[in-house]
């Protein structure tokens, strides 16, 4: 259905807009000659505007939509939670949603992380992760081990503790006074292996640093932290999972905390349920977020060991983790987050997600050996490929050119730098998969072939 076009409501949302929201992660000006997209509703895979037209969510909303929008199931236990209860306070207080959905996600660790806290984002998640680690440590006697950990080009959110262990120049450097310093090793990036080197090579010679700051630092160290499998913010950086059983084993030679922030390829993304099980391994923190509400509300969660808890466990409340926001656990996110889990049992998405990204792999199979391509790459439901764009005022504008020629195409792609990815809902069908094909190679193509003026 394309609805009835509607191009004065378009302009008139885009304009009110402009003038009253400050859009996240945008330089506004830039929407003088890049307009604002006005969604009117979603189904399914699909987004729709004012105007009618439909745009495949080739991203999943930022990554936050595994079973599409408007799912009747997640909409009817929504529905049911509405009414019965909204919200009520977890300080002293506690509800079927939250203790169930706690309960749900650590036996999907086999019980290794058995206790949840709430929050609302996943840069909230990383900020109690650090704190929790921290004071964990002074807990236990140890109060020197304070410094943090962080990957090259790792990314872990915004907020001031979150950004002092995110390695994004573009996000970080503006704030630099304001951040605690944190150790930064090598990136484990596949795409840094050297004529010969195999993703493990690349992933023993990141293990190798990492192994020498432990044994300089590792008395004075709280944690590490790290994106397990693929580093998103670095342009879909993939790694082999031998890192992760390195940075284990380092981990626990040095006492160390290992922190995996999934928050972005939990849920199935990497083709395992949660990323480090490619892996064998378990960390003592997972921070998740992003689809664990199936993209529907605000809702983060950090799941840690029994030792980590029994750490704060004592009658004296300044050994309690005293952080706290007025929505945590939240009953209608945890209830959306409930449905969400629900679909993977009913579903058995992982096995309909190979076949499903098998073949969508398949359809851009074109792209590997493209002249305009390099480091065409996968993982699990993440496909991804850089462009080759040698001039620099054409690179600058790459993501934005790249953008628009999508959506003309139908699709919502969004760019990081010169990294085309794609990571939708799972539930795309021949169809879609075949529309998202198209419209990502069509797109490239088109945004390689343009004239691009000097003051793009």
């Amino acid at each position: 259905m394309q609805g009835i076009a509607h191009p004065d409501r378009a302009a008139d949302l885009v304009g009110r807009s402009l003038r009253a929201v400050w859009h996240p992660c945008t330089q506004m000006k830039h929407h003088e000659r890049f307009p604002l997209l006005p969604i009117a509703r979603a189904s399914g895979p699909w987004l729709y505007d004012t105007a009618g037209r439909r745009y495949l969510d080739g991203i999943s909303s930022w990554w936050v939509n595994l079973f599409g929008h408007s799912h009747p199931a997640i909409n009817a236990a929504l529905t049911r939670q509405l009414d019965t209860l909204e919200h009520a306070m977890l300080a002293g207080c506690t509800h079927e949603p939250a203790v169930a959905l706690a309960e749900r996600l650590s036996s999907l660790t086999e019980g290794a992380l058995g206790h949840a806290f709430f929050a609302s984002d996943g840069a909230s998640a990383v900020e109690i992760a650090l704190k929790m680690s921290f004071h964990s440590w002074r807990n236990r006697g140890q109060s020197g081990k304070r410094e943090f950990v962080c990957v090259e080009h790792g990314y872990h959110g915004e907020t001031l503790g979150a950004l002092g262990v995110t390695d994004v120049a573009l996000f970080r450097d503006a704030y630099g006074p304001l951040l605690r310093h944190a150790h930064r090793v090598a990136t484990p990036d596949a795409r840094g292996a050297m004529p010969g080197e195999t993703a493990g090579d690349v992933a023993a010679r990141a293990l190798a640093g990492v192994a020498a700051l432990f044994e300089a630092r590792g008395a004075s160290i709280a944690a590490i932290i790290v994106e397990p499998l693929v580093q998103c913010a670095a342009g879909m950086a993939m790694h082999d999972p031998a890192y992760l059983r390195g940075l284990r084993a380092l981990c626990d030679r040095h006492g160390v905390h290992l922190i995996a922030d999934e928050i972005a390829v939990g849920f199935g993304r990497t083709g395992s349920f949660f990323a480090h099980e490619q892996a064998g391994i378990r960390p003592d923190f997972l921070c998740l977020s992003k689809g664990i509400s199936g993209g529907y509300l605000p809702l983060s969660v950090v799941l840690c060991s029994d030792e980590i808890h029994e750490a704060f466990y004592d009658d004296d409340i300044a050994r309690g983790f005293l952080h706290s926001h007025s929505y945590t656990g939240n009953p209608l996110a945890c209830a959306a987050a409930l449905a969400t889990l629900d679909l993977f049992d009913q579903l058995d998405v992982l096995s309909a997600n190979r076949v499903r990204f098998d073949a969508l792999a398949a359809a851009l199979s074109d792209l590997d050996g493209h002249p305009g391509v390099t480091h065409f790459r996968r993982c699990g439901a993440v496909l991804a490929f850089d462009a080759v764009v040698d001039d620099a005022y054409a690179a600058s504008s790459f993501a934005r050119r790249y953008a628009e020629h999508a959506l003309a195409a139908g699709a919502l792609l969004r760019p990081i730098g010169r990294t085309v990815y794609l990571m939708p809902p799972y539930i795309l069908d021949k169809e879609h998969i075949g529309l998202l094909a198209f419209a990502t190679i069509q797109a490239l193509d088109r945004t390689l072939n343009d004239k691009v003026p000097r003051h793009a």
